[in-house]
């Protein structure tokens, strides 16, 4: 019986993990727009040209 409330445990860091990493991969994109939206216009012209 005590497996069970460890496992729930696991995977409830898991998931708390997985919410911080994913909202500072947000904050991170969200400061360097810049860099993206540059890079997704030079193939177009690229192309052309």
């Amino acid at each position: 019986m005590q497996r069970k409330p460890d496992l729930l445990w696991i995977l409830v860091i898991l998931f708390g993990l997985g919410v911080v990493t994913t909202g500072y991969a947000q904050s991170l994109w969200t400061n360097k727009t810049d860099a993206p939206v540059e890079l997704a216009q030079q193939p177009p012209q690229l192309f052309k040209r």
